[in-house]
């Protein structure tokens, strides 16, 4: 009896956020058009359904949990927060079919601008205290259609001051495709090229 009852018990635990299965992955491209390298991406939740090769899954980006905040631990650590579930449903291996139920819509596709075109919006800041932001693919913060939060050029509202710039650059999560804040300032700069080439750097195709 003892040995039954600690089979059911691990049987019933559940598993980490992980890759998307292939199974589903592929549903994920061919049926919800999805790129598929943002489907590698993504990360997944499963737990064991109610037949013995289904499994329920949900599907959500680990970049928003970290910029909201919120450790994933397994399938159920998402009942607290649906709001970052993007597809949820099961899929059966042995029987070859995924059924998911889209829960968020979400615009991964972002467009990636040039640097010209990033120091043209940021020389249209015409206000002293008016910002631009850009998604970033690499830096110190999270989510956002490139996973790592946003750049934000900030005209200086304290411009011409004494040793004032007239670009302050600040670095800030994202959720809800909106940056949080002003985040955290990173440089200043008088030149409107220079911080193109900077946010250029890390504005592109989302790898994380």
């Amino acid at each position: 009896m003892f040995w039954d009852k600690k089979s059911a018990n691990e049987q019933g635990k559940l598993s980490g956020p992980k890759e998307i299965p292939g199974l589903v992955q592929t549903y994920l491209v061919a049926e919800r058009k999805m790129d598929s390298d943002l489907v590698k991406l993504l990360k997944a939740v499963v737990r064991n359904g109610t037949a013995g090769t289904t499994f329920n899954i949900r599907v959500f980006d680990n970049s928003e949990s970290i910029a909201k905040k919120v450790r994933v631990k397994d399938y159920t650590s998402l009942d607290e927060c649906p709001d970052l579930i993007i597809y949820e449903g099961w899929f059966d291996e042995k029987g070859k079919q995924v059924k998911l139920e889209e829960k968020k819509k979400v615009n991964f596709d972002t467009p990636i601008f040039t640097q010209a075109e990033i120091q043209q919006k940021i020389e249209a800041l015409k206000e002293p205290g008016n910002t631009v932001f850009f998604y970033m693919a690499r830096g110190g913060k999270s989510g956002g259609p490139l996973g790592m939060g946003a750049s934000i050029v900030e005209l200086n509202p304290n411009y011409p001051g004494k040793r004032q710039k007239k670009y302050i650059v600040h670095m800030a999560d994202v959720t809800d495709v909106q940056p949080v804040g002003k985040g955290d300032k990173i440089f200043d700069s008088d030149k409107p090229k220079d911080v193109a080439r900077w946010v250029k750097d890390a504005h592109h195709k989302r790898t994380y």
